[in-house]
């Protein structure tokens, strides 16, 4: 029979039976496992210096020599566990590698941590006679547990959406699964061996059968930080936004200064432009490539982007967009507003009856479209005029993340010191001006903010905005 993988990786953290499924695998014909082969600070066990010719000095200089020794010399397909603090290039390697086969073994959170606890104070790790058991109660950390919890949880997110992106598929086996033949069969069966197992591995014993309240000292306290512990993710903000990309062409330099800034659509672009002609001419339009060159030639470089409140973010694309004549009229976007999403926009410029409250009954429109379209209702694109600042910070993040986040309402003192941390005078920081054909101060009320609060929660939840003004 062909092999479908040529090795295997168990994912698993620290007590949640790791050392009994490899010991019932290694049962298998054509199985052979490697135990912790990529823990930092020994290979396998603490006692071994070498594995196939590698050291652990060789290892850690070339992880993947290792994997291909394995590959090559082992008495049947080799495997090994991996937890979240082991070496991060065998990660990447290996979840990206569709002929390594992906294990994944879980356990309740908290029976994992009271077992770990248990076993830092009285310094047994596995057992293989019961004669032998040491037994006290564990005083559980509640920060600790929490720290714990949120950092195994994010490494299964991290496994899942790797698994995800590449199209693979994983085993995915709990602790209590362990116990039960049929699962471990099932597992032998997606490695690609051939046999069943009759009976379990005699070699490790359950250390710690009694009931959790039994276990743990501190019980109460237990209860009280799991209860705190957000296990459904009740306080996410959904997000159905695209991606963004990190928009490179965008970023404006001036003169000969070491300064990039990168803007945000629909904040005070043409203000840090205005601020930055005072340095000399600005250009635009890097590559990733010329950037970094750009970068090695200006040693000391600073970059920075600038925040808007969203309130008067979306109020400015909403006028420079939809309320003006120019090249930066989104004129079929404005038809589809009119006619699909019933926004009361005037068919050309506005009016003499294009008063206030027609301008404030019109955002609001466009404030719901906005809704709607970031969260996947809508067939418009999401544009960067009036997409998350998060999301675009995300986007700056796939190429590089500003040295500074200015806000707006801040924005004379942030670019003194920006213009000072490199050695600069402070030059003439244009005056603000009002969007037209009225300004926000003109319709703003708490029923505006509460619809873009609705619309904009992870911006308000990321950087802490108040109420506009």
């Amino acid at each position: 029979m062909t092999r479908k993988y040529d090795y295997f990786i168990i994912f698993a953290e620290m007590r949640t039976g790791s050392n009994f499924l490899e010991s019932n695998l290694d049962q298998f014909d054509g199985i052979k496992c490697y135990g912790e082969a990529f823990n930092p600070y020994f290979m396998v066990s603490p006692k071994q210096k070498e594995l196939f010719g590698v050291s652990v000095k060789m290892r850690d200089a070339d992880p993947m020599l290792l994997v291909q020794r394995m590959v090559e010399h082992a008495p049947g397909m080799p495997g090994f566990r991996f937890f979240s603090d082991h070496d991060p290039r065998v990660f990447e390697a290996a979840i990206n590698d569709p002929r390594c086969a992906k294990v994944i073994l879980t356990r309740n959170h908290v029976e994992a941590y009271v077992s770990r606890k248990i076993a830092w104070e009285t310094d047994q790790w596995q057992l293989n006679d019961v004669k032998d058991a040491r037994k006290i109660k564990a005083r559980i950390e509640p920060e600790e547990f929490e720290k714990l919890f949120y950092r195994f949880k994010a490494f299964q997110l991290k496994i899942k959406h790797a698994l995800q992106r590449t199209g693979q598929t994983a085993f995915y086996i709990d602790y209590e699964e362990t116990q039960d033949l049929e699962f471990l069969n099932g597992l032998g069966c997606f490695l690609g061996v051939e046999g069943e197992l009759t009976e379990f591995a005699g070699k490790f014993k359950k250390q710690n059968p009694e009931p959790l309240k039994d276990k743990v000292r501190n019980y109460d306290d237990l209860v009280e930080v799991v209860a705190k512990v957000d296990l459904w993710d009740l306080g996410r903000v959904p997000n159905f936004e695209p991606a963004r990309p990190p928009a490179v062409p965008t970023y404006v330099h001036a003169g000969d200064t070491p300064l990039i800034f990168l803007p945000i659509k629909g904040g005070p672009e043409d203000r840090v432009r205005g601020w930055m002609q005072g340095f000399g001419e600005t250009t635009a339009g890097f590559t990733q490539k010329t950037l970094r060159q750009w970068k090695r030639q200006h040693k000391g470089h600073r970059t920075f982007t600038v925040l808007r409140h969203p309130v008067a973010r979306l109020h400015a694309a909403f006028c420079k967009h939809f309320l003006q004549d120019g090249p930066e009229t989104f004129w079929e976007i404005k038809s589809a507003l009119r006619e699909n999403y019933d926004v009361p926009l005037p068919e050309h410029l506005p009016g003499d009856d294009w008063d206030r409250h027609a301008h404030r009954a019109a955002f609001l429109t466009f404030i719901d479209f906005v809704k709607k379209s970031q969260t996947g209702q809508s067939g418009i694109r999401v544009d960067a005029s009036w997409a998350t600042q998060s999301a675009v910070m995300q986007g700056f993040g796939q190429f590089m993340l500003p040295d500074h986040v200015l806000r707006e309402d801040q924005l004379e003192a942030g670019l003194r010191n920006l213009a000072a941390e490199v050695g600069l005078d402070m030059p003439t920081l244009p005056v603000a001006e009002p969007d037209r054909p009225h300004a926000l101060a003109d319709i703003y009320d708490t029923e505006i903010e509460t619809a873009v609060r609705g619309a904009y929660q992870r911006d308000y939840m990321m950087f802490g905005f108040g109420p506009w003004g």
